[in-house]
This record gives C-alpha cells, sequence and structure tokens, in this order.
C-alpha cells in the first residue's frame, strides 16, 4: 500500500471550517473556581458582569454546560477572509536540527494584525455592535489585540480606545499607527488620564506598566463612558472560547491526513491562543482517550504557572476587576520590560491554570536570549520572522525535538505559531548587537507580588 503524502502547508476547503467554537468548560470534570464580586466576595452575576462585558460575552464567560456554542454567521463570513490558516511541516527546521522528529506548526500570522488576536476581536466587536454599544476600550501588551480590535471596530463603526502597555509603546511606534489608520486611540498605560494610572504613575513613577496597569485604565474608562463596554484580548474563557477556531481546524487537518501528534506546544501570557489551540486535544485527554503531552511556555522574567501561586486574585493591578481563581504572581507584581509584551502578565486564565493545577497540561519558562536564538534560527529555516510571544514557543519545539536527536524517537510535535515579529524589530536588533539581557526575579521580589494577593476567608 503506497504511504499518503502529506503537503508541506495542509489547507481546509471552506466546507470544512468550524461552524460552532469549543468550550472547555464544559468537559473539565472539575470546574475552575467562579469569578468573585471583590466587594462582596461572592460568584459573580451577569448582571455584574454585564456592566463591564457586553452581554452575549458575559453570557460565554459564564457557560459551564454547552460543549459547542454556534459561531454567528457574519462572524463565519469574517473568519473566510484570512480563514483557514494553514498548519505547515516544518521540514526545513527539523533538516537544521537533525532530528527524528515532525515538527507541524498551525500559522495565525496571516492577516493585518499579524496574529491570532483577529479571532476573537471580530466576534467581541460583532457582539458590542449588535448590542447597539457605540464605543469600546480595551489593553495590549505587544500591540496584536490593539491592532485586531481596531480593525474589527473599524468594520463594525465602533469608536475604540486602547491602552497600550507604556514599554510596548515606547518600543514599537509602528503599532500605534497602524492602530490610528483604523481609527483607534491608543493611550501609553500607566497613564494621567483615569485615576488608577495616576495612582499607579505615583506609586511607580519609572514603570513602563504592565498589563495588568492597562486593563485597571481600560476597565475604568468604560465603566465611565456612556453606551461603551470593555472587551479584552485574553485571560477571560470567551477569550479561549473564540480562539478555540484555531484547534478545531487543527484537528480537522492532522484528521485528514491521519497525523497522529504526541505533543502541543504554545507560549501562554494571559492564556487565550494555548487554551484555543488545546481545546479539542485536551477533551481528548480529560476523557482519556489520549496521553498527549502539552506545554504552555512562558517568559523567566514573569513566570506565573511556574513560580506563581495558585489562587484568587485581581486581574488588574488597579484592583477593579472580579476576583479569579488562577496561577499569579499577585496584580502587584510589575514586571520587567522584557521584549515580550504580549506575555507580560502577572495571571493566568482560570481554565488554564485549573488545567495545570490538576496535571492535564505542563509549564516551562525560557529566558528571553534562548527564545530570540531559536527565532532566528525559525526565520533562517522556515523563512517567517516570529513574533517574541511566538518565539518563546519556538524555543521548547527546539528543545524538545533535540530531545528526540538524543534519544533516537520519533514524535510528532504541533506547536501555534501565533504571529509575526514585523513590528519587533528592535528586539531583534538587541539581540543582533548582543544588547539584550536576560531578566528572572528572585523569591523575594516575587514575594512582594505574592504580598498584594487578596484575603479571601
Amino acid at each position: 500500500m503506497l504511504e499518503k503524502v502529506i503537503p508541506t502547508k495542509i489547507y481546509l476547503q471552506e466546507s470544512e471550517l468550524p461552524k460552532s467554537w469549543y468550550n472547555i468548560n464544559a468537559v473539565m470534570k472539575d470546574k475552575h473556581a467562579p469569578a468573585l464580586n471583590p466587594i462582596t466576595k461572592k460568584p459573580v452575576t451577569f448582571e455584574e458582569l454585564s456592566q463591564i462585558l457586553c452581554d452575549e460575552l458575559a453570557k460565554q464567560e459564564l457557560n459551564m454546560t454547552d460543549e459547542y456554542i454556534p459561531i454567528p454567521e457574519e462572524v463565519q463570513e469574517f473568519y473566510k477572509m484570512v480563514r483557514p490558516s494553514p498548519l505547515t511541516r516544518a521540514y526545513f527546521l527539523e533538516k537544521v536540527l537533525d532530528t527524528p522528529a515532525e515538527i507541524y506548526y498551525k500559522f495565525e500570522g496571516n492577516n493585518t494584525s499579524g496574529s491570532h488576536k483577529l479571532n476573537s476581536a471580530i466576534a467581541q466587536a460583532y457582539y458590542a455592535k449588535k448590542q447597539g454599544l457605540t464605543s469600546l476600550t480595551t489593553e495590549t501588551g505587544a500591540g496584536q489585540w490593539g491592532t485586531a480590535l481596531s480593525m474589527a471596530c473599524a468594520f463594525y463603526g465602533l469608536d475604540l480606545t486602547v491602552y497600550m502597555v507604556k514599554s510596548s509603546a515606547e518600543q514599537k511606534p509602528f503599532r500605534k499607527a497602524i492602530i490610528e489608520t483604523y481609527g483607534g486611540k491608543v493611550i501609553p498605560s500607566p497613564s494621567n488620564t483615569t485615576k488608577v494610572g495616576r495612582e499607579i504613575l505615583e506609586a511607580f513613577p519609572n514603570t513602563g506598566g504592565s498589563l495588568g496597569c492597562a486593563v485597571s485604565e481600560a476597565t475604568e474608562k468604560a465603566l465611565n463612558t456612556p453606551n461603551c463596554r470593555y472587551v479584552l484580548g485574553s485571560v477571560q474563557d470567551h477569550v479561549i472560547l473564540h480562539q478555540s477556531i484555531i484547534g478545531l481546524e487543527t484537528k480537522v487537518a492532522l484528521d485528514k491526513y491521519g497525523i497522529e501528534p504526541d505533543m502541543f506546544i504554545s507560549c501562554v501570557g494571559g492564556g487565550s491562543n494555548f487554551g484555543g489551540f488545546i481545546a479539542p486535544f485536551v477533551k481528548d485527554k480529560i476523557e482519556g482517550k489520549a496521553k498527549y503531552k502539552i506545554i504552555g511556555v512562558e517568559p523567566a522574567s514573569c513566570p506565573s504557572m511556574t513560580r506563581g501561586k495558585y489562587a484568587y486574585d485581581f486581574g488588574d493591578t488597579g484592583k477593579i476587576t472580579p476576583l479569579l481563581k488562577m496561577c499569579t504572581l499577585g496584580s502587584g507584581f510589575m514586571p520587567s520590560t522584557n521584549h515580550a509584551g504580549g506575555l507580560r502578565y502577572h495571571g493566568m486564565n482560570p481554565i488554564v491554570s485549573k488545567l495545570y493545577h490538576d496535571g492535564y497540561i505542563d509549564a516551562v519558562a525560557v529566558e528571553q536570549t534562548k527564545v530570540f536564538e531559536a527565532a532566528v534560527m525559525f526565520a533562517k529555516s522556515e523563512g517567517i520572522l516570529p513574533a517574541p510571544e511566538s518565539s518563546h514557543t519556538i524555543r521548547e519545539v527546539v528543545d524538545q525535538a533535540l530531545k528526540c536527536k538524543e534519544t533516537g524517537e520519533k514524535k510528532t510535535i504541533v506547536f501555534c505559531l501565533t504571529g509575526t515579529g514585523f513590528f519587533d524589530l528592535a528586539a531583534y536588533s538587541a539581540y543582533n548587537n548582543n544588547t539584550m539581557s536576560d531578566y528572572i526575579p528572585t523569591d523575594a521580589e516575587l514575594q512582594k507580588g505574592f504580598d498584594t494577593l487578596p484575603k479571601i476567608d
């Protein structure tokens, strides 16, 4: 019998595109603890959540029962402009590494935002428009989410204010330019435009900011602006729900050619791409149908999973948001200004945190110089300049492939390449000029963040 030929790039037909998102919450044997009202310490209700989020997003956030949630037809039509994304065999990377491992990557950078973020941005903008809202606010780290949401808001005619982590805004001025091209307003965070921003600047006058700071400012702005809601690109369960389109497409592509994966790897900051990528596969692991190794890769400078605590914490620095049970470094932790702005967040999505706590997934932390070493290797072999966030994934992929070389095991590794690095050239220049350094927080520095954890009876 002739062996089935697997093409270098696997594309799906429009008829094969998923019509529903996948909700991991529905299949988890032990649900993650509910979000709590920070004042009453009682589970957050739909009425409370809908003061911040769009109504439909609030419903999705609280949905623990429906395994599949239909994708609105308008969103399906939009997806067809940028999806399906290809599943690619990394033949040249395999050759460079001289490994028996088979490596595949799901590339999410084929749109102007250069990342996976558009998958959720268009859904959230759609629900906002359907509800009759006129404006949205958000935070952004590396700028990918802010770019994606500006595209989505332009598509639906919504005003947008983006609070961008200050260090990222300084490193990536052209992100600001593209967000403004689509009509969004960019404010480096922390700023003096909000009460919480002014308080953070008073406490940390030289801070480069963090996603937690930006979340606080965007939330405050939304609460004080008529006909406006806050939307976010990570951390929350409904964002992972929308990003499950990545994992669902990956599963169809793998099944189409009979590819049997051993390992899934992706970067983790707030958990959106990682949770969406692994969604249909972790279901098989929970139900005992597969023994995949699933690895989340985070920066050593902001190690919420590998060195954090599993506890209730605020999702933001200003302590405005509901309390989430998650892997966290404490909302008061101020991460260093590394070049992976999208991973510079103190906490982790509750689904991902619970899966890690229960042993369904693993996590590793890597230093940024090693990350960029792998990024350059990938760029030279596969012809794509990866984003710093995505390059964390590549670092672990390379390490796992080299382990296969040492042992002689032929494993199939599948990873999510979340985006491109064309707005991160300052980081690549720092690496090329040997001016990049690694920062790993000490136990004492982490303890300062842990000391800010709220007391829950």
